[in-house]
């Protein structure tokens, strides 16, 4: 192994000990008034919150509608993680561009920042993965960035359960339903809408919608691109 390998190898180990860490007693707190705010709120209006993101996420992610580059099929980890990293440096000043243009708009134009954030980060994820050389072609390499995506914006509870899935990846994706409607969408809107809720309700404020919505879509990639460097550098290491 190169010094590179061994330093990535290292930043996995402790990032994987981050993703099994049991939940703190702020997280478990802040959990659960998120469940009783939750059940406060019409099962109608969950539902049609789950329809509208699972049809957001489909349409990008298994719609054909996102394009990236072929799979590389050469290049040592140092060399494909440079241009990782260079890859999510681009979104990020694209995605904070975004936010602070659509939080400068009043509610509005923030409301749209859900559905433009969300394509920049899937499409992110589309460049990441074939760097890594998968596929993203294939049906399975699309669910793989969905567990990728849950992991980065969940509760720790729940992320510790989806840690559990992509460490046993080869596993897992041989119990994968043919169709993607089985997924549970509940749990993955849920758990994304909790986590960003208050940073976004702040972007609708006005005077203050600007620079809040240009600094968490900056922070929102950044945690992304992190989550799937390590995610993939799993898989690298064991291949």
């Amino acid at each position: 192994m190169t010094p590179y390998d061994l330093k990535a190898g290292n930043e996995l180990r402790k990032w994987q000990k981050k993703m099994q860490r049991k939940p703190s007693l702020i997280n478990r707190m802040s959990k659960g008034m998120q469940n009783k705010i939750n059940n406060m709120i019409p099962e109608k209006v969950h539902t049609a919150i789950t329809t509208t993101i699972k049809q957001m996420v489909k349409v990008v992610l298994f719609g054909s509608k996102i394009t990236s580059d072929p799979p590389r099929t050469e290049g040592s980890l140092e060399v494909r993680e440079a241009v990782v990293e260079e890859k999510i440096k681009f979104y990020r000043k694209a995605a904070a561009i975004e936010g602070g243009v659509t939080g400068a708009g009043g509610i509005l134009m923030g409301l749209a920042d859900f559905p433009l954030l969300l394509g920049i980060k899937l499409k992110m994820l589309f460049d990441i993965a074939s760097v890594y050389g998968f596929d993203v072609r294939d049906y399975k390499e699309r669910v793989y960035l969905l567990y990728i995506f849950q992991l980065a914006f969940s509760s720790q509870a729940q992320r510790q359960k989806v840690y559990v899935q992509l460490e046993n990846w080869n596993h897992q994706q041989q119990a994968f339903p043919t169709d993607i409607n089985q997924f549970d969408w509940r749990t993955f809107q849920q758990e994304y809408r909790d986590y960003i809720d208050i940073a976004k309700m702040a972007q609708l404020i006005p005077v203050i919608g600007a620079p809040v919505g240009f600094m968490v879509n900056y922070q929102l990639i950044k945690k992304l691109g992190n989550t799937a460097m390590n995610a993939y550098r799993m898989r690298w290491m064991k291949a």
